[in-house]
């Protein structure tokens, strides 16, 4: 199964990437929404071979992440492949200079089901994917206007 969303942000290019490469602080906000992150690779900087094991609740379980940097491309390109129980998810982000302070961020995401049970949850993702699609735009625009406003206080 595969979704995706694009947002345009007000941000040139290599600052939003410094700000999707923020993984400190993107491992900060999962600890707030309840997930337990573990970094298991020791890189001073981002780039391929970073990796996280990430334990969260979904559905009433909680449910164990691998997830790892599998391309790096700064400032244009980072692809994140995930391992959960069955299911596999390569994730996609790519970025686009508009002009000088405009940056398009693309997310596309693939699930690709191994078992039967992921098989299973897929297809309930698929018979959604309509609401799935509208919640991951409105979260991909929240995350765009949080960059804007963090680009603005520090400049």
């Amino acid at each position: 199964m595969d979704f995706g969303a694009q947002e345009n942000i007000d941000v040139p290019i290599d600052k939003v990437f410094e700000m999707l490469t923020d993984f400190e602080r993107h491992e900060r906000s999962a600890m707030r929404r309840g997930a337990d992150v573990v970094r298991t690779d020791n890189l001073k900087t981002p780039g391929v071979g970073a990796s996280w094991k990430i334990v969260f609740p979904f559905r009433g379980k909680d449910r164990k992440l691998d997830l790892e940097v599998i391309e790096f491309d700064h400032p244009y390109d980072m692809t994140l492949q995930a391992k959960m129980q069955g299911l596999d998810a390569r994730i996609s982000l790519q970025l686009v200079a508009l002009s000088r302070t405009l940056t398009r961020l693309n997310v596309e995401t693939n699930l690709a089901p191994q078992t039967l049970s992921a098989r299973l949850l897929v297809q309930s993702f698929k018979l959604a994917k309509g609401n799935i699609n509208k919640r991951f735009n409105q979260r991909l625009a929240t995350q765009a206007r949080d960059m804007e406003e963090r680009f603005t206080r520090l400049a």
